[in-house]
């Protein structure tokens, strides 16, 4: 599989994603459905947008796991928040996500009325091997 990144510019290198990612030569392709902070028995948080997202990450690993994907091949992420402000604050989170994993990925950040139940937090993944 060969990853080419697409950046016409430099600005978006601060918010830890891409313009575009072409992938040739793939093997497989894992759509992944929204990850959300809901636990091992399917009960939705009620915490904080930062635990959420945290929680939503290792959801997102653990399936990229039990499929045999890896996170640095993440090439879309859609992420949809109940509040991007509260989500923009605790970015850093995120991007230290991304960063430790080497992800190049393209992203769509949408704030949306509502998630399931008491979620704020939801992140949709396309990953390649």
């Amino acid at each position: 599989m060969e990853k080419v990144i697409i950046n016409p510019w430099q600005w978006q290198d601060a918010l830890s994603y891409v313009q575009a990612v072409e992938v040739k030569n793939v093997e497989s392709t894992l759509y992944v459905s929204g990850q959300t902070a809901i636990n091992d028995v399917g009960e939705s948080s009620n915490a904080d947008m930062r635990t959420q997202l945290i929680k939503a990450i290792e959801n997102l690993e653990q399936v990229l796991q039990n499929a045999n994907f890896e996170a640095k091949n993440i090439v879309r992420l859609n992420v949809y928040t109940t509040s991007a402000s509260e989500l923009l604050e605790n970015f850093d989170v995120f991007q230290r996500w991304i960063s430790k994993n080497n992800i190049k990925q393209a992203l769509t950040m949408l704030e949306v009325k509502s998630l399931f139940q008491t979620l704020k937090v939801e992140l949709e993944a396309t990953v390649v091997k």
